[in-house]
């Protein structure tokens, strides 16, 4: 595991130890973070936790298709920057 997985895990954890957010919340978050990070089983896993605590299938499919927008809408914005040459000198950039 590289450092920045294991800053992210760490968070992760963070966040589900507050009293601040509801289990609902908590199972909604991890969903959209391994999402996002493109990890079929930890999002497999997260799922099957998530409708185990009762949240429906369609609140599931519907944070889905909200990362999935963000998402989007994030590589879409980082592509019109490159093209802009507005990009290549940020934060963990290999060009």
């Amino acid at each position: 595991m590289n450092p920045k997985e294991l800053h992210v895990m760490q968070a992760l954890e963070k966040a589900g130890a507050t009293e601040h957010l509801s289990d609902r919340e908590k199972h909604l978050i991890g969903l959209a973070v391994t999402i996002t990070c493109g990890c079929a089983y930890c999002t497999g896993a997260r799922t099957q936790k998530a409708l185990a605590s009762g949240i429906p299938q369609e609140s599931l499919t519907a944070a889905t298709d909200l990362v999935a927008a963000v998402n989007a809408g994030v590589t879409v914005r980082t592509v019109l920057q490159g093209i802009e040459g507005n990009g290549g000198d940020g934060p963990g950039c290999s060009s």
